[in-house]
């Protein structure tokens, strides 16, 4: 089975810097593509930042290019999203997930497995 456990949230000032931690099991994790989504109260769940199966390959959502950055341990079966220059408006439930092939995928249906989130909250 499966598993996907995200870490690293908490409360942080505006510009201040988090880093999310997602450790997955139950898969050959280095043969899938990894991604961030967040949801914040109210609102749809929506992308953050993908990277492929070999971590050469990544992309981030506009609203945090420059800000964020993912990358991934294909050794410790981890993936992680740096978060800098944090905002108000970065404030949601972080999840990580396990995309259905090799290459970064954006939509929240190219990903299968999805772990339970983790809290971040920003504030002013």
């Amino acid at each position: 089975q499966v598993q996907l456990v995200e870490s690293g949230g908490g409360l942080v000032q505006a510009g201040g810097s988090l880093r999310l931690s997602c450790a997955a099991s139950g898969r050959t994790f280095g043969s899938y593509a990894m991604g961030w989504f967040r949801q914040a109260p109210g609102k749809e769940r929506e992308f953050v930042a993908a990277i492929n199966w070999s971590g050469a390959s990544t992309y981030v959502a506009d609203s945090v290019k420059g800000r964020f950055t993912i990358s991934r341990d294909n050794a410790k079966n981890t993936v992680y999203l740096q978060m800098n220059s944090l905002r108000p408006e970065d404030t949601a439930v972080y999840y990580c997930a396990s995309g259905v092939g090799t290459k970064l995928r954006v939509a929240r249906y190219e990903y299968d497995y999805w772990g339970q989130g983790t809290q971040v909250t920003v504030s002013s």
